[in-house]
């Protein structure tokens, strides 16, 4: 293999086995026995099997929880337990684990704040994600009153709020509408177009059909089967004619004429009319309740897909890892205040003006005497009482 195919692989497995030990040491159980497998650049790989087959034990030992019990294991090169990788990592588990306490908002600044991201961006990334899963409405309500498919909205925000470049779902559309399960589907399809890997596990096998490139199906910790999805799910023995409705003469007609082709047989040739998507079929009812603003409590209609996602380039990304400071403003001096002329004008002339001294008239001289008197009298009496006390 050439180093520029190397370059591409994200995930590569060889011999890779994982058992579990009992207390003595044991072989418990064969959880992962001996796969090989590869994942490369801008690939979705679906892993697919029933429980207990090791899918979410392979996943774990990805994401450097589980250590192998044998074989290798590289992520972008480097063993799962360098810590320098875990950043450029998105992961959203089976099972929601959130801070019930905390608001959708507050709990993707949090995860956020734990990549080192500025508060700048993580304020900006929390509303794009918040509007991009459709929960901008609900930004304030701590996320212990979430549904579960609201739960798991808020959980593939916070798998994104990183911009990782390998992204690993388990169940992702788990307890979703079928609203929310075409927007998380077109998400992915949106972040491998832009390059990004993603590890893709589910038992909802029409999920993976309509995303998935290449697919391994695990059974009793091995590989049963594994390669692009077409190719595997492909009838070459079988060819289909879609075309306009056809008239039963027209009908009769082209039987006839595959008959002559050597295709005689009645279970052979099948003439029906195609049946629509019950996803298409589902979304276009809810579509048309919209348009007539019907109003619903639960989780809204997610917006667009945040532009550090969505942007083909870095150039939205390293403008809000770069931005640069706004230019101060230039101080304004004050209006002057207005002045009324006239006011300040009497009020001058009134400071200016003599004091007047209002003369007593001869009534309120004769009464203000005869108070003295009357007082100094009593004086006198009070003070001739307390002598003869003596």
């Amino acid at each position: 293999m050439t180093e520029e195919n190397n370059a591409n692989v994200v995930v590569e497995a060889a011999g890779l086995t994982k058992v579990f030990n009992d207390f003595w040491g044991r072989a418990k159980a064969h959880a992962v026995n001996g796969i090989d497998f590869k994942v490369r650049q801008g690939q979705v790989f679906g892993f697919l099997g029933p429980n207990g087959s090791g899918k979410s034990t392979t996943i774990k030992m990805i994401l450097g929880l589980l250590y192998p019990t044998r074989g290798t294991l590289k992520v972008f090169g480097k063993d799962p337990q360098n810590v320098d990788i875990k950043s450029r990592i998105g992961y959203l588990p089976e099972e929601t684990y959130l801070y019930k306490y905390l608001t959708a908002f507050e709990t993707l600044d949090f995860f956020g704040a734990l990549f080192g991201q500025p508060p700048e961006m993580r304020q900006e990334r929390s509303k794009q994600l918040l509007e991009m899963v459709g929960l901008a409405h609900a930004y304030n309500r701590p996320v212990g009153e979430f549904s579960k498919g609201m739960a798991r909205r808020i959980g593939l925000a916070q798998a994104l709020v990183n911009d990782p470049d390998l992204v690993i779902l388990d169940e992702p559309t788990s307890g979703l509408d079928p609203i929310g399960c075409r927007e998380v589907k077109d998400i992915i399809r949106i972040l491998a177009s832009r390059g990004k890997t993603i590890i893709l596990c589910s038992h909802l096998l029409a999920d993976v059909q309509d995303v998935c490139d290449d697919m391994m199906v695990l059974y009793g910790g091995k590989i049963r089967a594994s390669g692009k999805l077409a190719e595997i799910l492909q009838e070459e023995e079988k060819t289909r004619v879609v075309c306009p409705t056809l008239s039963e003469e027209t009908v009769a007609e082209l039987r006839q004429w595959l008959a002559a082709k050597g295709i005689k047989e009645a279970g052979d040739i099948k003439v029906d009319h195609p049946v629509k998507n019950l996803e298409d079929f589902f979304l276009n009812v809810v579509k048309q309740a919209r348009e007539q603003s019907m109003d619903t409590a639960g989780a809204q209609a997610g917006g667009e897909i945040p532009d550090y996602l969505a942007d083909p380039g870095n150039a939205v990304l390293d403008q809000l890892r770069r931005r640069e400071p706004a230019a101060p403003k230039q101080e304004e001096k004050p209006a002057e205040p207005a002045v009324n002329q006239e006011l300040l004008d009497k009020l001058s002339n009134k400071q200016k003006a003599e004091p007047v001294v209002k003369e007593q008239t001869d009534e309120e001289k004769s009464k203000e005497q005869a108070l003295q008197e009357a007082n100094k009298k009593a004086n006198e009496n009070l003070a001739a009482q307390f002598g003869k006390k003596d």
